[in-house]
C-alpha cells in the first residue's frame, strides 16, 4: 500500500532530504508514495524544503504551516482526549479548513490503493452478555474493536460514568473499568460513593485494565504524594509519586480470571507498583519473547493488569 509521509519540519531545511530518504530506503516492501510537510515557518522556508527534496523524485503534496490554533495539547500517554476539547467541532472544522487548503486532496485520493482482502480473523467471545462499561474521563481508553466484537458475539453494552458517581445496570453479568487517567481524578473517585459500593457489592466479574486496575485497588498516590483509597477489592498499591514508564507489547497466557489462552496486548503506563499482593492474571512476555513473569491479580470475581488486551494469539 502506497505510504504518506507526514513531516515535522520545524527545525529542519536540506536535513530533510537526508529523513525523506531514510524512510523510502528503511524498509524494502515499503512505498513511500508522497509527503506532506508540517510545521513550515515560512514561504521561504518551504522554497528551500522543496529544493532540498526535488532530487528524490517524491511528490509534495502540500504544505502545512505553524499555527498555534491547530496545536493539540499533549499529555504523559499521548494526547489530551476530545472529549475533554472545551469546542471540538470549532477545532476539527479549523483543522479540515487548513487542510483543505494546503494539501492537494485530489493527488493525494489518486495516490490511494484499494486495500487487499483480508484473511479471516478470530472475534473475541464476548465475556458476558450485559457487559457494563466504565466511561468518561477517567475511563477511555477501551479499544472500539473489542467492543465491536462483543456486540458481534451477541452482548448488549452499557456505559457508566464513576466521575458522576453512576453505577453499572443491575443486571450487568460483567462489569468492564478500561484504561484511562484514574490518577488525575483519584479524590473524585475515592468520594464516589454509589459506584464504590456497587462495584464492591457486585456478585458478577469485574475486570480492569491499566487504570481500571489500578481503581481495583486498595490505593493510589498521586504525583502530589496523596494517597486516595480506591475499591479495594484486589492487593494493589499504585503511586505517581515517582513515575517510571513501562512500555510495550506483550504476549500473555491466561492463568485464570475471565479469559482463557493467549493473547496479545500492549503496556504503556507510568505508575509505580508499590504492592500486589494474590494469585496473578496472566504469565507475560515482552515482544522479544523475553520472560516478565507474572502480571496483574486475580481475586475470585476481580480481576485486572496493566496490560490492554488486543487480540486472542
Amino acid at each position: 500500500l502506497p505510504v504518506i509521509l507526514v513531516v515535522d519540519v520545524a527545525h529542519m531545511a536540506q536535513s530533510v532530504a537526508a529523513l525523506v530518504a531514510g524512510f523510502c530506503g528503511a524498509d524494502p516492501g515499503g512505498r513511500v508514495a508522497g509527503l506532506i510537510l508540517n510545521k513550515v515557518g515560512s514561504p521561504r522556508h518551504e522554497r528551500m524544503l522543496r529544493r532540498a527534496l526535488a532530487p528524490l523524485g517524491l511528490p509534495v503534496l502540500g504544505a502545512m504551516y505553524r499555527q498555534s490554533g491547530l496545536a493539540h495539547p499533549s499529555r504523559h500517554l499521548g494526547l489530551v482526549q476530545a472529549r475533554e476539547h472545551p469546542d471540538l467541532g470549532a477545532y476539527l472544522n479549523a483543522v479540515a479548513d487548513a487542510v483543505e487548503a494546503a494539501v492537494d486532496l485530489d493527488a493525494l485520493v489518486g495516490l490511494a490503493a484499494e486495500l487487499p482482502g483480508a484473511g479471516p480473523f478470530q472475534r473475541q467471545t464476548p465475556p458476558g452478555q450485559r457487559i457494563a462499561i466504565a466511561g468518561d474521563a477517567a475511563f477511555a481508553f477501551a479499544y472500539p474493536h473489542i467492543l465491536d466484537d462483543w456486540r458481534a458475539g451477541g452482548a448488549e453494552i452499557s456505559v457508566f460514568s464513576p466521575l458522576a458517581d453512576e453505577t453499572p445496570k443491575a443486571d450487568a453479568d460483567f462489569i468492564f473499568l478500561p484504561g484511562g487517567y484514574p490518577e488525575l481524578y483519584a479524590a473524585q473517585l475515592a468520594n464516589a460513593r454509589r459506584f464504590s459500593t456497587a462495584l464492591r457489592t457486585a456478585t458478577c466479574p469485574i475486570y480492569g485494565e491499566c487504570g481500571g486496575f489500578m481503581v481495583l485497588g486498595d490505593g493510589l498516590t498521586d504525583k502530589d504524594g496523596h494517597r486516595h483509597a480506591m475499591l479495594g477489592l484486589l492487593r494493589l498499591e499504585t503511586s505517581f509519586a515517582k513515575r517510571k514508564l513501562h512500555l510495550g507489547y506483550r504476549h500473555l497466557q491466561a492463568l485464570g480470571g475471565p479469559f482463557t489462552g493467549a493473547w496479545a496486548a500492549h503496556e504503556f503506563h507510568y505508575a509505580t507498583t508499590l504492592k500486589a499482593d494474590g494469585a496473578p492474571l496472566f504469565k507475560a512476555r515482552d515482544a522479544e519473547g523475553q520472560d516478565l513473569g507474572a502480571m496483574g491479580l486475580v481475586n475470585g470475581p476481580v480481576s485486572g493488569s496493566f496490560a490492554h488486551l488486543l487480540d486472542p494469539a
